[in-house]
């Protein structure tokens, strides 16, 4: 019985060397979908999570929207990757010095709240774009880790790693708007963005050791 192939799931057993040229084209077309509809997702998420965070001077919601703004240029390098040939190692390189810059401004702007300078301010807004952020990222690690083990790419595995990353951050960023909302704590905004800073600098590292290697993708 041969088994009808199904776009919710993976047969691993196929590799990129024994799969038909009919298959591979199947495969890409999914990833070229994937990374637009993450595309499309990152430029919503962004854009709100940037503007909500100016309005709310909230820390947690500018490190979030950040990094949402690293994700966007990582899924277009991935996009890039698969319908232009194009490598990615000096676009891993640019990502990983924005991130290290976004936790320097992170840090600096969690200090300038804990001073008193500014105050955060509760943002249901904010809360929403984080609570979905916390739902969509899972679900698009999950379908990219599924295509990294039938191509083998380390564009698109580094990829799904940012994706699990977010979710990981929405939750963190999440829990301090929560708390600052319910309990009027306004201090537990800025510790939610100083969290973050350790993960944000995790992936910059990430990012610019991976340029730094040979792989696949960059060939």
């Amino acid at each position: 019985m041969v088994a009808r192939p199904h776009w919710g799931k993976v047969h691993t057993s196929e590799t990129p060397e024994t799969a038909t040229p009919s298959a591979l084209k199947c495969r890409t077309w999914r990833i070229l979908h994937l990374q637009i509809l993450t595309i499309i997702w990152m430029i919503v998420e962004a854009g709100v999570s940037l503007g909500t965070a100016w309005r709310s001077h909230s820390t947690a919601l500018f490190a979030f929207g950040g990094d949402s703004l690293i994700e966007l240029l990582s899924a277009a390098v991935v996009l890039c990757r698969f319908r232009f040939d194009l490598n990615e190692a000096r676009a891993a390189r640019i990502a990983g010095v924005l991130l290290f810059m976004l936790a320097g401004l992170v840090a600096l702007n969690s200090m300038v709240n804990f001073l008193g300078y500014r105050e955060a301010q509760r943002s249901l807004i904010g809360i929403g774009i984080l609570l979905a952020a916390a739902i969509v990222m899972p679900w698009l690690a999950r379908q990219k880790r599924q295509l990294v083990a039938i191509t083998s790419s380390a564009a698109l595995k580094a990829d799904a790693a940012q994706s699990a990353l977010c979710a990981y951050m929405a939750w963190i960023a999440l829990a301090g708007l929560l708390v600052n909302a319910i309990c009027g704590i306004t201090w537990a905004d800025p510790v939610a963005a100083l969290a973050l800073i350790p993960l944000i600098l995790r992936e910059g590292w990430i990012a610019v050791r991976s340029s730094k290697l040979g792989c696949d993708c960059c060939a």
